[in-house]
């Protein structure tokens, strides 16, 4: 029986973030996310026939990710290029000369009215704004910090990756999901695998 079509997916809750720095092979915990909002960035291919516009095609370039989330502090190091080099054991600092490193992102969305869930991947990015803070006393719930992030075209020539466990054949369902949540890479999701060096 082949795997079930999903015509409707509704995200309701996005949950088990993970984080895969580059040159790693698995994820880290990233820590607990509260809102993800994605926007493509175009570029416009255009012909023109005496002037007037004839023709026009858009091309993704890359996507612009906000979070709002509690984030583990060592992710949250690493992003940024927060570093203890050269400093007393237990101080961190972070200013002009941290950079942070490159990372894939992994969660996984939920649809709680059809009980479906979907995989999700950004496969190559980067933070796109610096560290930032958010403290006020008297409150009863801890702030989310905010993160931006850009998330570029990969080796594959992807950006974002989804997969809906419904759709995904028996016999491969319980590996594959686990390589998405810990080792996710472009070539997982290419119909032959790609064996990596």
């Amino acid at each position: 029986m082949p795997p079930k079509v999903i015509e409707e997916f509704d995200t309701v809750r996005i949950t088990e973030f993970g984080i895969k720095f580059k040159n790693e092979e698995t994820a880290q915990a990233f820590g607990c996310v509260g809102k993800l909002e994605g926007e493509s960035e175009v570029t416009a291919l255009i012909k023109k026939c005496e002037g007037v516009e004839k023709k026009r095609k858009s091309k993704v370039t890359k996507m612009i990710i906000t979070l709002s989330a509690h984030v583990k502090l060592s992710a949250q190091r690493r992003i940024f290029g927060i570093k203890t080099d050269g400093l007393k054991p237990g101080v961190y600092k972070y200013g002009a000369d941290s950079i942070g490193e490159d990372f894939t992102l992994t969660a996984v969305g939920v649809d709680e009215f059809e009980d479906e869930e979907k995989l999700i991947a950004f496969s190559n990015c980067s933070a796109n704004t610096g560290l930032k803070l958010s403290i006020e006393n008297g409150v009863e719930e801890v702030a989310e910090i905010e993160l931006e992030f850009t998330a570029l075209v990969d080796e594959k020539r992807g950006i974002y990756y989804e997969a809906y466990l419904s759709e995904l054949a028996d016999e491969e369902k319980d590996e594959f999901v686990s390589e998405w949540k810990t080792k996710f890479t472009p070539g997982l999701a290419l119909a032959i695998p790609v064996e990596t060096p």
